[in-house]
């Protein structure tokens, strides 16, 4: 195989991609909480198109991104049914990741857990969209730490957490805070006046062959003897170094002074600030499965989410990858573990949840964190005492819709604002209404705005606009008609139709990218498909929450919606 061949995963439908419309948000003050200027986000809608509509805002301000999604083992779970055919699940992965990796920074990194049926899948697809360069590390979380007796193969006690970054040239990870019992191991047996030390190995995994010049004898200055190291394990410094290693008196020899070999004193106050992270992760450290459960139970006894993840393994990743003040990105919030968990350790969050869980469980969840009342997981590792605050958003319906006969006409559930911002979004401009200027909605530059109406735009209103605007300025007029020659009357004005303007940009019309996942291992329990209509109980969503049986009506239902973007 030639250098410049490229290994590509391939399966069915890979080549077919849609093109998403960028929708906008709408907040929903009265499920908002907390302090009104927080700007954590808790989105309810489609993750997927969700995504494409965080893109224009936040493509390159993500830190860190852990998400959870569906495993696709065929188990299926009250809220999370996950089995589902593997070329759509990579499909449904593909499609994701190619927005998620847009939202990191530079610096960021991506956190994935799953378990044996998709990870090595998953590997590869990841190493084709974030480059092979830029894999970091296969984690492995211990979830279970009881064998499983009724296992059919070997006990399955451990899930994968695939970790890609976005550049690994410039991405670093943060060192752990020491444990209580690697605090322990600091000790002074030998009351050397510089403090607590350690002690390290003074060998190292080579042979004499290998390194001959760190295979040399020393002396034992207790007993007088030379000693050696093993041929295959030879000392871990040259002569010059051990020199000024015995000089700064940094051997230990032991109580009695009479070990085989020596080893290294380190002292606390100069060694690294904490431990380099490793790739195995115990259930004691980080939680597991139990942990888990019993965590939202505390928030959900009735109905408790299935399969979370205990907030001491999330918080493991943000002290890995983020500090205060960073973005967190979940994707496929669940239960809402991963905006709880950031929003304790002062992170900003962005929560995406297609389920009624979102309202059922994570708005709950979240108003406890916020108001102080929630004082499960790591709530009392970090001290957390409440705060902050949260604006719940949903993500708005279809710009465009057809008629009875098929044309795409406006949807009547936009108002002006919304179509406003909509356009703007279109556009690529960002939506903030000049409070003087009527006609300055959004900019793409200092001199370069959009404007929106749905009136009538004739040569008058042409003229009366580019009176007021300053030399250099740049408008563009999105309307749905105007007066013959409208566009081509001022050179600095730019005139267009919706919707025309708008078609073959993109999928108008869809509100549901999710895969109607079902259990396939028992095709005859599965339910049949049917359309959502009126008293529809629902079907599942993309990672396997529950959607309501009727879809919640979006649009201008609340007076009181505040932002828009």
């Amino acid at each position: 195989m030639s250098k410049k061949q490229k290994l590509e995963l391939t399966w069915i439908g890979k080549d077919e991609q849609a093109v998403l419309e960028p929708r906008i948000l709408i907040e929903d003050p009265e499920k908002s909480y907390g302090d009104p200027h927080s700007e954590n986000m808790l989105i309810h809608g489609d993750n997927l198109l969700a995504l494409k509509a965080l893109e224009q805002k936040f493509a390159g301000k993500v830190k860190c991104i852990y998400i959870d999604p569906p495993y696709n083992t065929g188990s299926a779970f009250e809220h999370y049914d996950d089995g589902v055919e593997h070329s759509l699940w990579l499909s449904l992965m593909r499609d994701r990741l190619v927005l998620l990796r847009n939202l990191l920074s530079d610096d960021g990194s991506l956190w994935i857990t799953i378990d044996d049926n998709e990870c090595h899948y998953l590997k590869v697809l990841c190493d084709e969209i974030f480059g092979r360069n830029n894999f970091v590390a296969n984690v492995m979380w211990e979830k279970k730490f009881s064998p499983q007796n009724d296992a059919k193969w070997l006990s399955l006690n451990h899930d994968h957490i695939l970790l890609f970054s976005k550049n690994k040239e410039i991405w670093r990870p943060s060192l752990l805070a020491r444990s209580q019992k690697q605090e322990k191991n600091f000790k002074n047996p030998d009351n050397d006046l510089r403090g607590m030390w350690s002690s390290a190995d003074y060998t190292c995994a080579k042979s004499k062959d290998e390194r001959p010049n760190l295979y040399y004898p020393i002396l034992n200055p207790n007993t007088g003897k030379e000693v050696w190291p093993k041929p295959i394990r030879v000392w871990a410094f040259d002569k010059n170094s051990h020199e000024r290693n015995v000089a700064d008196n940094l051997l230990w020899w032991g109580k009695d002074g009479r070990n085989p070999v020596p080893r290294l004193k380190k002292f606390a106050d100069r060694v690294r600030e904490g431990t380099v992270p490793t790739t195995v992760w115990r259930h004691e450290d980080v939680g597991n499965n139990q942990t888990a459960k019993r965590e939202v139970i505390s928030f959900n006894k009735t109905d408790p989410f299935a399969t979370p993840k205990p907030e001491s393994l999330i918080q493991r990743v943000l002290e890995i990858s983020t500090n205060p003040g960073d973005w967190v990105l979940d994707s496929f919030l669940g239960s809402g573990t991963t905006a709880a968990v950031a929003h304790k350790m002062g992170r900003k969050w962005i929560g995406i949840e297609l389920g009624d869980h979102c309202d059922t469980h994570c708005v709950p969840r979240l108003q406890k964190v916020c108001d102080g009342t929630d004082q499960g997981g790591i709530s009392k590792a970090v001290d957390w005492k409440g705060g902050g605050g949260f604006k719940y958003y949903d993500l708005a319906p279809s710009l465009l819709k057809q008629d009875a006969h098929g044309n795409f006409i406006i949807s009547e559930e936009y108002n002006a604002d919304m179509l406003a911002a909509a356009m703007a979004k279109q556009e690529g401009f960002t939506y903030r209404p000049d409070a003087e200027c009527y006609w300055k909605q959004g900019f793409s530059t200092e001199q370069d705005f959009v404007f929106t109406t749905t009136n009538h735009v004739t040569h008058a209103m042409l003229d009366l606009i580019a009176e007021e605007m300053a030399e250099g300025e740049h408008l563009l007029i999105c309307c749905k008609k105007y007066s013959a020659g409208c566009e081509t009357r001022h050179p600095n004005i730019q005139v267009k139709k919706i919707p025309a303007m708008l078609m073959g940009r993109c999928e108008f019309g869809k509100e549901d990218y999710s895969l109607n996942i079902v259990n396939l291992t028992d095709e005859a329990a599965a339910p049949e498909f049917v359309p959502e209509g009126p008293g529809d109980r629902g079907q599942k969503s993309e990672d396997g929450r529950q959607k309501s049986g009727k879809q919640r009506q979006h649009g201008n239902k609340n007076p009181n919606q505040q932002e828009l973007f």
